[in-house]
């Protein structure tokens, strides 16, 4: 009867999780799948605690503890920080496929109950697993920067990588054949382990978004070999949906940079590459919050372009102040979100949402682009390469051809930035000397909130 009731709570909490998938594609139902996915959870949970198979709570509880007493603090971070708590989490479920893994291949060893099918499922979680859970962290690090975000190239690292996986793919196959060679496991779980730190190395900044998105494809698939080593379909259905939204998710990020997947995996893109021009030989036009709220007031339509400094700056509710003194002025005001903007898929949808921006305000590049010569002024809000002309103009530029929001098409552009500082690829932008642009400098928050203070006539003299 037990066992009847847990299927039963499975059953549901798949199709939870598939609901949850198909929910998230809109903005208007985001929350909605967010609450079926936590649902889901915890029906597949609540299955696990009173299925059969369990003789003894101890261990469980003793580990229910302690991931919450991690879990908490790591839940309470600011949303700048998502991005590598993300890294963080996938690195998470990687090491815990890894470790089932493990603990499967020497128990069944010692058993006699290691076939070779369940040698085979066992080799390819440990190798997804271990690979995802040092590849998470690696990114983790670049994306919260306490590592380099540059590429870290090195002769023939490619050829390094490429021999490691096929050795460690190699030995998972001839322990298939003949899983009593138990010297040979250790070395699968240890290139694993190095296979995962090589494939992020070489990985520049730009690049970590969709990167982000092929870890969490990894960490399904990782899930689904799990799913077979515990013969639980739940988990199978769950990984399968992990894996695929996550590969089907770059795939269509990478379009979005117009870059192959081999090029964002072995390209080494994000290195810092020379300019025609030095930065200190070119000038730009400056702005005060005056000039801007001027501006922003007497046009009949605006464009905000937020990036990764409206997150840093923790700008977004500063930013819904400034839709709401523009709205009330009759200035149409649309909200352009690059697919890539941001460190994560969907990084500036989330903090947008959080400042209850309106969901009919945010439009995607494809849909914004053909309006933007049209556009009385483009306001860009920490944002770099996504609105980097040299995507479109300069052959020689690592980003030529990645598809970016026109913002230099507009009448008149306004980027906040801190600094002229290359963005996160490290690439100087032409956008910022441009005859139609104006630079306001400081952090983003303060700088519209006195752009508000201006339109709301607190800060006339």
């Amino acid at each position: 009867m037990t066992g009847t009731v847990t299927e039963t709570l499975y059953l549901i909490a798949a199709g939870l999780f598939i609901l949850a998938l198909r929910w998230m594609s809109r903005p208007d139902t985001a929350r909605r799948a967010v609450a079926a996915a936590v649902t889901g959870m915890l029906l597949a949970v609540g299955g696990t605690l009173i299925s059969p198979e369990i003789v003894t709570y101890k261990w469980i509880a003793l580990a229910a503890v302690a991931g919450i007493a991690l879990g908490v603090p790591l839940a309470r971070v600011p949303l700048t920080a998502v991005p590598e708590r993300t890294g963080l989490s996938q690195a998470f479920g990687g090491m815990a496929a890894g470790l089932v893994g493990v603990a499967k291949y020497y128990l069944w060893l010692a058993d006699g109950q290691l076939t070779h099918f369940r040698m085979a499922v066992v080799a390819g979680e440990v190798i997804l697993g271990c690979l995802t859970a040092t590849g998470g962290l690696l990114a983790s690090a670049k994306l919260a920067e306490w590592m380099t975000t540059r590429p870290i190239t090195y002769r023939g690292q490619n050829i390094v990588s490429f021999v490691l996986l096929v050795v460690a793919a190699g030995l998972g196959v001839w322990l298939t054949i003949d899983p009593t060679q138990s010297w040979a496991f250790p070395i699968v779980v240890g290139l694993a382990l190095v296979f995962g730190v090589l494939l992020i190395l070489p990985i520049g900044g730009a690049d970590m978004p969709t990167v982000i998105s092929f870890l969490n494809s990894y960490a399904g698939l990782s899930a689904v070999a799990m799913g077979f080593v515990l013969e639980s379909k739940l988990l199978i259905a769950a990984g399968a949906l992990d894996g695929s939204s996550g590969f089907v998710l770059s795939i269509i990020m990478c379009k979005a940079m117009n870059r192959s997947v081999t090029n964002v995996l072995f390209g080494a893109f994000g290195s810092v590459q020379a300019v025609a021009k030095r930065a200190e030989e070119r000038t730009v036009k400056s702005a005060t919050a005056v000039d801007a709220a001027e501006l922003l007031s007497n046009a009949d339509s605006v464009v905000i372009i937020p990036g990764y400094g409206m997150a840093v700056a923790q700008a977004q509710h500063r930013v819904r102040d400034l839709y709401d003194q523009l709205a009330k002025r009759g200035v149409d005001v649309k909200f352009a979100v690059h697919p890539v903007a941001g460190r994560m898929p969907g990084h500036m949808n989330v903090l947008l949402a959080e400042a209850d921006i309106p969901y009919d305000r945010l439009v995607e590049m494809d849909d914004i682009n053909p309006e933007m010569p049209h556009v009385g002024v483009a306001l860009i809000i920490g944002a770099n390469d996504v609105v980097n002309p040299a995507a479109r103009t300069d052959e020689k530029s690592p980003i030529y051809g990645m598809p970016i929001i026109d913002a230099d098409k507009a009448q008149t552009v306004i980027a906040i930035k801190r600094s002229m500082n290359p963005g996160f690829a490290g690439i100087e932008n032409d956008l910022y000397y441009a005859d139609n642009t104006l630079m306001l400098f400081g952090d983003a928050k303060a700088v519209i909130g006195d752009v508000v203070k201006q339109l709301s006539g607190e800060g006339a003299a």
